[in-house]
């Protein structure tokens, strides 16, 4: 049996929304394993920040890809330096809460293009470089940032999020019937409460949050970089189409009530 299960040496991987929050905890998780890492994201200053602090092997590539033309250019931007990509990261996402009555369709545009469209355009256009790298035994691989809200409700009114991060999970799943052909395995991560710019709850709010989680904390850095560094090493190389709940039991081991 290898005994190197986790190392991710010689692969390199592009996090989209990578400067910060869960995208940042994957981004600093890969490179621990050895990886280099081409992190994205709207914000070019925060975007370079990021990859100065996470060290040589760490690239900044800013770029908005909320829009099919951000899409394509990071791909361009990417492939202007790499002729292979081993992991992809789809991570950046946003979110929009308000009353059912008032729900602008901004908001319903903003975060669908986003958690959505975003995903499989961006996954589109590096099909090629994904392709190059890939071998059956050592398959390329597509994780997808998907959220628990995906799977179960909660009381907050972003509609649109839940529908975008239900819709990537079974977008995970159709994708990766048809990429599998080529040795790329597509999966998803659905984080619950980790502190973040998105997660102002968990992040400000931790203790309260946790008494609400069967495991009585919120997520934490390495919670999330070692999910993602299973799914893109070796360890996960017969994971196909899965989403994994990163989230101390809310979505899958919580009772419900009456």
């Amino acid at each position: 049996m290898a005994l190197d299960l986790f190392s991710l040496q010689g692969r390199i991987a592009l996090v989209t929304g990578g400067s910060r929050g869960i995208g940042k905890m994957i981004a600093a998780g890969f490179i621990a394993q050895g990886a280099k890492v081409y992190i994205s994201s709207r914000k070019a200053p925060a975007c370079m920040e990021a990859a100065e602090e996470l060290g040589p092997n760490c690239i900044a590539l800013p770029q908005d890809v909320s829009t099919i033309e951000g899409v394509k250019a990071l791909a361009s931007d990417y492939l202007a330096r790499e002729s292979k990509l081993d992991i992809l990261v789809n991570n950046a996402g946003a979110a929009w809460g308000a009353p059912f009555e008032e729900f602008p369709e901004s908001g319903w545009d903003k975060v669908l293009n986003l958690n959505l469209k975003s995903p499989f355009f961006l996954t589109q256009a590096l099909h090629g470089a994904l392709k190059a790298a890939a071998s059956r035994e050592q398959p390329a691989k597509v994780i997808n940032i998907a959220s628990i809200d995906g799977i179960r409700l909660n009381p907050q009114e972003t509609y649109s999020y839940h529908a975008s991060k239900s819709g990537l999970i079974y977008l995970t799943r159709r994708m990766a019937a048809k990429l599998i052909e080529d040795s790329i395995n597509v999966t998803a991560i659905a984080p619950g409460a980790f502190a973040s710019e998105m997660n102002r709850v968990a992040r400000d709010h931790g203790e309260e949050i946790a008494k609400r989680i069967p495991s009585r904390r919120i997520g934490r850095d390495e919670d999330m970089a070692a999910a993602a560094i299973y799914l893109a090493s070796r360890a996960g190389d017969y994971v196909v189409g899965e989403t994994i709940a990163v989230d101390g039991g809310v979505a899958l081991a919580s009772m419900g009530g009456l």
